[in-house]
């Protein structure tokens, strides 16, 4: 879990920096989560701490007490699944004490996850985590949401993601060398955001049950519910207009240049070749723009402007003034709404919203706490 591209095995993630473990750093951090939804009570609300440990590569989950716990099938209860709920408490905040730890915060509201413990491809025992993005999984019908984080002897690394799906409006506020929020919607934004994307034809059957949830496009393409050659008119104008003219990509101080040929777009210094993505490829930011090596930032700029429509219009990339994204007609209107409803007009709508530091993303080197905010779901309640 070194980038936002593999935060945990088959999962959306979170950018994390290799940094030198400092020899004072804490081991341990507090957590505190505060009920401000004014529509679920403390009892209504279940916390699971979810991951792996960084020391054994094992999976785990935290208990109540803080304890780092390695998941085992022996979890799995009489009907196949593992109850790792943690309850809120029963009135005020609830403290729970991180560990270093690689992993995703998960909330429930009203019923709790069910998990699943299975053998892994080695034999090592891992977590079937939820997937609300599909119908059979036994959690789509409850409302759930989650973070993600990194914390480890470099500091603590975090953010609130919208790659899969959002549910559960959340705030992130991290303390240490500064302190930091992030994730924090405008007023009535749950709201807004599921009109937002309802007044959309194509993106409205992403909405699950009655506004439980919207789920992000690409796994919108996987359940047959969206469009899989929505955004094919705009790359393939892209990959029209530069096989006679250059774009521009400076990553990390360095430039470099690329044109269409021989149907790919091919880049000078070094960096690989890229072929034509798909619309599944760029809202995934995957396939033909996976993430690898040198080429790594170019493929992730290169996707940020494929989902904020900014490649044809700017062959300078990447492009840093929000009020130039998804201006275009067909565009991804999913990550536009979630970005236009939060207060910083930071989100992460899909794996390269990092790009031009547009995501929620946020850390410390020297942490001494972190909060989860649960924000209230309506400004009226």
């Amino acid at each position: 879990m070194i980038t936002r591209r593999a935060l945990l095995a088959g999962a959306a993630a979170t950018p994390i920096l290799a940094l030198a473990q400092r020899a004072d750093a804490a081991t341990t951090l507090p957590l505190t989560v505060v009920n401000h939804t004014y529509r679920y009570a403390n009892n209504a609300i279940y916390l699971y701490v979810v991951g792996t440990d960084p020391a054994t590569g094992n999976q785990v989950y935290v208990r109540a007490d803080g304890t780092k716990v390695p998941v085992s099938l022996s979890l799995n209860g009489p009907d196949g699944f593992a109850d790792l709920s943690i309850p809120l408490a029963g009135s005020g905040d609830t403290r729970v004490t991180l560990p270093w730890m690689a992993g995703r915060v998960y909330v429930s509201m009203g019923q709790k996850l069910k998990f699943k413990v299975v053998l892994d491809g080695n034999g090592r025992p891992a977590l079937q985590h939820p997937a609300g993005w599909v119908k059979s999984d036994p959690g789509y019908n409850v409302l759930h949401d989650f973070m993600e984080f990194n914390f480890n002897g470099g500091g603590m690394f975090c953010n609130t993601t919208m790659v899969d799906m959002f549910s559960i409006p959340m705030e992130l506020r991290l303390a240490g060398q500064s302190t930091q929020t992030s994730g924090t919607l405008v007023a009535n934004g749950r709201d807004q955001i599921f009109a937002g994307i309802a007044a959309r034809p194509n993106f409205k059957p992403l909405i699950v049950g009655d506004n439980l949830r919207v789920i992000a496009p690409g796994h919108g393409i996987d359940a047959g519910i969206f469009p899989a050659n929505y955004l094919d008119s705009y790359i393939n104008q892209v990959w029209s207009a530069y096989t006679s003219a250059s774009v521009r990509v400076t990553a990390s101080g360095v430039t470099y240049t690329g044109r269409v040929s021989g149907g790919q777009l091919v880049f000078d210094r070094g960096i690989r070749a890229f072929a034509k993505p798909s619309t599944r490829d760029v809202f995934y930011c995957n396939g033909a723009l996976h993430s690898d090596g040198v080429s790594g930032p170019v493929a992730a700029i290169l996707g940020a402007g494929f989902n904020r429509t900014t490649l044809l219009s700017h062959p300078n990339q990447p492009t840093t003034d929000r009020a130039t994204f998804y201006l275009p007609a067909i565009t991804n209107h999913y990550a536009r709404v979630l970005h236009e409803n939060t207060v910083s007009g930071r989100a992460y709508g899909y794996p390269y919203d990092d790009v031009a530091d547009w995501s929620t993303y946020i850390q410390d080197l020297a942490p001494t706490s972190i909060r989860l905010r649960l924000t209230p779901f309506t400004a009226t309640t």
